[in-house]
């Protein structure tokens, strides 16, 4: 491996450590819950969910769970 990119792993390795370096805008995740996989959404500060709890409450299970994940890492994002 050469030196250039030997020191492009090692940024990589100190940015992944400082996670306020990275700012999330949108993502699509599928998440395999109990019964079916869900598609999550985060747009704008916005999350959607296909699933029936999230179109009734706003937040489900699976927004929860990967907003879990990334703690620490997404805007704070109220909710209704």
């Amino acid at each position: 491996m050469d030196n250039g990119m030997i020191g492009k792993i090692e940024k990589a390795k100190r940015y992944a450590q400082e996670r306020t370096r990275i700012h999330f805008t949108g993502f699509t995740v599928n998440l395999d819950g109990e019964n079916n996989s869900h598609t999550v959404k985060f747009e704008n500060g916005t999350w959607t969910c296909d699933c029936d709890f999230f179109h009734t409450r706003g937040r489900c299970s699976h927004t929860m769970a990967i907003e879990m994940v990334l703690e620490g890492m997404l805007p704070v994002v109220e909710t209704v």
